[in-house]
């Protein structure tokens, strides 16, 4: 809830963000606490124990994969999978999105896909980006399976 007070002028150069703070908190309701049976604790369970995973699956079915891109690189490939991401080398240089369409004509062909299947959801403009394959094309066993051997043999 947002409460506004009126201040003087005379008092806007003394004010600051410690002294906002504690106005208010004033005026803040007090929180309502409840003991007994019901009681509800502050701490939340985990809703999801499993290890994040480069690879996932999002709410449509579709496969996505978190990539770190390192645009400019001699040659195209997979240096790393973790669970921050797939680290993948790109031989375009990031302009006008060159880098971004030759990751996508890479993954196609390291995933035997068809290149309308793999399409850049996020990060057009960042080195980490989302890559997604299109629902029923594959299953993120078998990708992260791919990913991790052509790491592996690129090392």
């Amino acid at each position: 809830m947002l409460v506004l007070r009126k201040i003087p002028k005379s008092a806007w150069n003394s004010l600051t963000r410690e002294n906002i703070a504690t106005m208010s908190s004033k005026t803040k309701k007090p929180e309502k606490t409840s003991s007994g049976k019901g009681a509800k604790s502050d701490e939340k369970p985990p809703k999801d124990t499993a290890v994040p995973s480069a690879v996932s699956t999002d709410k449509n079915g579709c496969i996505c994969i978190r990539i770190n891109a390192k645009p400019g690189a001699k040659h195209s490939q997979i240096t790393d999978v973790s669970e921050d991401g797939v680290g993948v080398q790109i031989s375009a240089p990031p302009v006008e999105g060159q880098a971004n369409t030759e990751l996508v004509k890479f993954l196609a062909d390291t995933l035997a896909l068809r290149k309308s299947d793999v399409s850049l959801d996020r990060g057009s403009k960042s080195r980490q980006k989302v890559i997604i394959l299109t629902k029923g094309c594959t299953t993120t066993e078998t990708v992260l399976e791919i990913l991790t051997r052509e790491a592996s043999s690129s090392s």
